[in-house]
């Protein structure tokens, strides 16, 4: 039997400091990672206000802050962030919708997907519009958490 989304938050051996790997080296460069725990990603993402947006490599700045390092593991917080919308279709309230890809763009695999995270972004007030195939935040920038 798999584990609930809410077990999945609790991973008893994370955060931990690593190198860089070899491989994430051209696009993050030198030094230290922090790989999260799940806990992390959501203690950030339910702060985030009613009015604000935060993205997920502004996440990961946070994150690396917080452990002193040069960046944070982007595929490990991208799989924290999606259990963490998951876990709140569980009871575990976190206002995930207000976390974003890059770009502004709507996470597609949140619950729900596009058409749900669009109509609670636009019930409180943003302008969801279509670029291509993806769905954006119009002027995302505008509404980004500060530190």
């Amino acid at each position: 039997m798999s584990r609930s989304w809410k077990e999945k938050l609790n991973k008893k051996d994370l955060p931990k400091i690593v190198e860089i790997p070899e491989k994430m080296r051209k696009r993050l460069g030198e030094g230290k990672m922090v790989v999260p725990s799940p806990l992390e990603v959501y203690e950030i993402m339910k702060d985030v206000p009613e009015g604000k947006l935060i993205t997920i490599n502004m996440i990961r700045e946070k994150l690396a802050r917080r452990h002193g390092v040069n960046t944070a593991c982007p595929i490990t917080t991208g799989i924290f962030v999606w259990i963490v919308a998951n876990a709140s279709t569980e009871g575990v309230y976190t206002p995930y919708w207000r976390t974003l890809k890059e770009g502004g763009v709507i996470n597609e695999k949140y619950p729900g997907g596009v058409e749900e995270v669009r109509k609670l972004l636009e019930k409180e007030g943003f302008e969801v519009t279509r670029r291509g195939r993806r769905y954006v935040v119009k002027d995302f920038e505008k509404y980004l958490v500060g530190d």
